[in-house]
């Protein structure tokens, strides 16, 4: 990693000094960001799948038949042509926050 930050510590060295306080800027910026990164929970990364209606109404405990007809309400809705899908993380989330 040294070997990566090696041009930006020879620019620190040689950068006229009038443009040394926008550096320093940046360089706080940079800092913010692994700041921000290192504190925050680690992203879980979970496979999405889509669900057909069958399954997405029993995991909503709603019918086919009411999905098919309130289908664009639901922000976990996808279509592919004429089929009518369901992402299953964000029914997962949606679910979360209904609750």
């Amino acid at each position: 990693m040294r070997s990566k930050l090696e041009p930006l510590l020879e620019l620190a060295r040689t950068l006229p000094r009038d443009e040394l306080p926008r550096l320093l800027g940046d360089l706080a910026e940079i800092s913010a960001t692994v700041t921000a990164r290192l504190v925050a929970p680690a992203a879980e990364t979970k496979h999405d799948e889509l669900l057909e209606v069958l399954e997405a109404a029993h995991r909503l405990g709603v019918s086919p038949a009411y999905l098919y007809r309130h289908s664009r309400k639901f922000p976990f809705t996808r279509r592919m042509g004429r089929k009518l899908l369901f992402s299953s993380a964000a029914l997962d989330g949606w679910l979360r926050k209904s609750r």
